[in-house]
């Protein structure tokens, strides 16, 4: 499917930006076969150059491919938008109202690739530098006055790769012990690649320390690339992966409840897919509950089993602020930010965080209006305010 509703797009580009254009045919022609390449990289990723989730490019070809497919996209959608324009424009001439569009078709497109181009530059810019540290704060019902302030870094999809290399993870790392957090709580995507090859990028992680622990649970790229393999790799970083369980603490001598699901993705791989009820079974009653989905989807069942916060991640925040909607209606209706969803039977409400990352998937690495992000999130209770 996602190669079908590339070659859609191709389709639309190529009529639109090239068939206009004053070239003879056999300039057209390559002009075609550029746009078609550009618009079928991940087809030939994913069965020649080891796969979609982690190709096997070095930075500088992965860095130009990220922009080309980029401004391939941002141009249908600018593409998109002006033949809309032009067609009501064209309803309003019928009317009497002298509204017409500036340049020729030809131009306009022109000028629209440019301005692609440029974007995706900035977009990809945006998307592989460092991200920067968000601090929020969110009342939970069931806190008691004890846990009041406890802060916790959630670190989410920062995808480490070939494009995503080891300095950077390196500087979110350093960023989170720099907050000096009580938790640190890793929901899923870290890696793009196999253990083998991406070992150095990942090695960061193992320095990251919290007072009450580091936990994790598994996104959908960790499916991807030898789940097991990682989960191995995870565990000897120190790093608790969580997968459909949890561990009960004790923080400043009361319960406190992490638990951690897999992710929907794991279903294509034989493997347990998420069960909210099995990673709470034996919860202590009446102990706040902090819980890892990668999916934000899963909340609105998450919140009927008496979670008090969950944190989530994999949609990136949409990456390009317009896109927002579009990303969203494919998430449950969750994008970015904070949600309350009812617990039901008078319980109160489960607050969910979904972060925008701290990286991304390197087969589209841009990002407009949404900055990566790593979250420190301080807990408040009810009874302090």
């Amino acid at each position: 499917m996602f190669h079908l509703i590339a070659s859609a797009i191709f389709f639309y580009v190529a009529l639109r930006l090239v068939v206009p254009q004053p070239l003879g045919r056999m300039a057209k022609l390559a002009a075609i076969l550029v746009v078609l390449l550009v618009a079928e990289q991940h087809f030939f990723m994913r069965y020649f150059l080891g796969g979609m989730a982690a190709p096997g490019l070095p930075f500088g070809a992965l860095l130009i491919q990220g922009w080309l497919y980029g401004a391939f996209i941002l141009l249908a959608l600018f593409l998109l938008v002006t033949d809309a324009t032009a067609l009501v424009f064209a309803l309003a001439r019928r009317l009497g109202l002298p509204l017409r569009l500036p340049f020729s078709q030809a131009k306009r497109a022109s000028l629209l690739l440019v301005l692609s181009l440029c974007l995706a530059a900035y977009g990809e810019w945006q998307a592989i530098r460092e991200p920067e540290t968000r601090n929020v704060e969110v009342v939970l019902d069931r806190l008691p006055p004890a846990l009041d302030g406890l802060s916790l870094v959630q670190i989410t999809d920062p995808h480490a790769s070939a494009l995503l290399r080891g300095p950077r993870l390196r500087a979110i790392v350093d960023k989170t012990l720099a907050v000096q957090p009580d938790l640190v709580l890793l929901t899923g995507d870290l890696v793009d690649g196999k253990p083998a090859d991406r070992a150095g990028d990942v090695a960061p992680l193992k320095d990251l320390r919290a007072r009450f622990g580091v936990f994790a649970c598994p996104g959908n790229h960790e499916y991807y690339s030898d789940y097991d393999a990682w989960m191995r790799a995870f565990a000897d970083m120190g790093i608790v992966e969580l997968t459909n369980s949890h561990a009960v603490l004790s923080v400043r001598g009361q319960p406190l409840v992490i638990a951690g699901l897999t992710d929907p993705a794991a279903s294509r791989f034989g493997l347990p897919e998420p069960d909210i009820r099995a990673a709470l079974a034996g919860v202590p009653p009446d102990v706040p509950i902090i819980l890892m989905a990668h999916q934000p989807r899963t909340a609105p069942d998450n919140a009927l089993a008496g979670v008090d916060l969950q944190l989530s991640g994999h949609t990136h925040g949409g990456q390009i602020l317009w896109l927002r909607p579009l990303v969203e209606r494919f998430n449950g209706g969750f994008i970015s930010g904070w949600y309350s969803l009812d617990k039901g039977n008078g319980r109160g409400e489960m607050q969910m965080y979904v972060s925008n990352g701290a990286g991304l998937w390197a087969g589209f690495p841009i990002r407009l209006g949404v900055p990566a992000e790593i979250t420190r999130i301080v807990l408040r209770s009810p009874e302090k305010l």
